[in-house]
């Protein structure tokens, strides 16, 4: 393709990206084609010659789209969201078209610097002890997974890297019940076992009871084990809890224990001074993640990654082969140590533009704005006398279920919760996903859309309320 085609091509798609997110409410929410129907629409084998740029444009119009969940849709309440805006979305147009490759300093400098003054503004931001140190990693599993293995490294004397994890003492580690599933894969990759990742009890509110911690570490100590890593949280991925930092950071203390804290959504909430009450007692943690691309308006992925020793991150994860020297050396950081991947995409540069496009102050009146929203649809389902809450809101997500007057039959509630969501997400209008807390079928409804306001919210509720209250299972209660 020639500069003059390129050109004209890349305005076209841009007059097609502006008018898709400003007509992005026309879509339904969630695609509502079946499985298989998209495969069925490609060519088994591909192309012998090369397409033109209009027909792979207009395949991409009539298949793809029809396809795609739109995560940026107002509406979207699933999950948690993976959140862009308009100014992320072009600092990424800027990341491809220049096509860096920031795996060392000498390979974008400016990738590199702007990537440690961004981090070192996100810690200011969310209010973070001095001694942590900043590093953009892909997803929140992927920093947790370096916190493990470097709590391992760490713990044996760099010895599993040289010669496994054969022969060393049987590790443990430590999470709530309510733990994201990062935490059970990073064990299994990390070489510790399944088996020895202990699931911590919850008090009402869903939060790791630390007195159970304290119990099961002694447990495992009488047992001749070696304690080694806890993962705190601080909002759960099903309803957004707050793990007790402080009581599990002393325990941490006491017990010679590594402590992560996984605030991948939540984290977004400590640049509110009036959050940080969630944060109280990272300063005993060693290592901490958030996502900018979670609830911070920037293009997934983006994870923010931040330790209190990167000598012991970097000694982890540092191979130094002869074509990776250069003669800035020590003088400069080389991210390419900091991770498991070698290749680094730019990621600072959307970061960096969403930032200082919102200012703090922006981004506090958005995330500010959101969980208003959130508390105020939690006061609405508990004004109704056939919906529940059934967890705390303290962030912007909200657990509850459909319980008509008289019905406790817990299989049965579950069943018509599940059918109510399969309903809702079937008519294209909103899109929301589920849990289970303490066995029961739970709906959540994630307020954190870059573009959603009240009506978006207000809309949703009524519409879980007309289709609740309409259904023939609902009735026969």
């Amino acid at each position: 393709m020639h500069s003059d085609e390129f050109k004209k091509y890349a305005h076209q798609l841009v007059e097609w990206m502006g008018d898709y997110l400003a007509n992005i409410e026309s879509f339904p929410v969630k695609s509502q084609v079946r499985p298989g129907e998209i495969t069925a629409q490609l060519p088994v084998s591909p192309p012998e010659k090369g397409e033109a740029f209009d027909q792979i444009f207009g395949d991409f119009e009539k298949i793809i789209i029809p396809g795609v969940t739109h995560w940026q849709h107002p509406s979207f309440f699933a999950y948690f969201p993976a959140n862009s805006s308009p100014v992320s979305v072009l600092a990424e147009m800027l990341t491809a078209t220049i096509g860096v490759q920031a795996m060392i300093w000498q390979t974008s400098p400016a990738a590199t610097e702007l990537e440690e003054r961004v981090m070192k503004w996100l810690a200011d931001m969310l209010g973070l002890p001095a001694p942590f140190t900043g590093v953009i990693q892909d997803t929140a599993s992927t920093a947790t997974l370096c916190s493990l293995l470097t709590a391992r490294e760490r713990y044996s004397k760099y010895e599993v890297n040289k010669g496994g994890l054969s022969g060393q003492a049987k590790f443990t580690c430590y999470c709530s019940r309510e733990a994201h599933s990062s935490v059970d894969k990073a064990v299994r990759i990390a070489g510790i076992g399944h088996e020895n990742l202990k699931k911590i009890a919850v008090d009402p509110n869903f939060a790791m009871v630390p007195e159970e911690l304290e119990r099961v570490i002694r447990e495992d100590i009488s047992r001749k084990r070696l304690p080694l890593w806890v993962a705190a949280t601080i909002g759960t991925t099903g309803c957004t809890a707050v793990d007790p930092l402080e009581a599990i950071a002393a325990l941490c203390r006491k017990y010679g224990l590594w402590l992560h804290v996984d605030g991948a959504l939540g984290g977004t909430a400590l640049i509110l001074p009036e959050m940080r009450w969630m944060s109280k007692g990272i300063g005993g943690a060693d290592s901490f993640v958030f996502n900018p691309h979670k609830w911070m308006f920037t293009n997934f992925d983006c994870s923010a990654y931040f330790v209190k020793d990167p000598g012991a991150l970097i000694q982890t994860f540092e191979i130094l082969p002869e074509y990776l020297k250069t003669k800035e050396g020590d003088r400069v950081n080389n991210y390419r140590d900091w991770g498991i991947p070698l290749g680094r995409r730019f990621r600072a540069l959307k970061l960096w533009f969403v930032i200082r496009h919102y200012g703090v102050d922006g981004l506090r009146e958005k995330i500010r704005g959101h969980i208003r929203l959130a508390g105020e649809l939690a006061e609405r389902i508990k004004a109704t006398g056939d919906f529940e809450l059934l967890a705390p809101v303290p962030l912007n997500t909200v657990c509850f279920r459909f319980r008509p007057d008289g019905t406790s039959d817990p299989d049965r509630l579950n069943a018509l919760n599940s059918e109510l969501l399969e309903k809702l997400n079937g008519s294209g209008k909103l899109y929301l996903t589920h849990t289970k807390l303490n066995g029961r079928f739970t709906l959540r409804l994630v307020v954190g859309q870059t573009q959603v306001e009240e009506r978006h919210v207000s809309a949703a509720w009524q519409r879980i309320q007309d289709t609740a209250r309409m259904m023939p299972l609902a009735e026969a209660f």
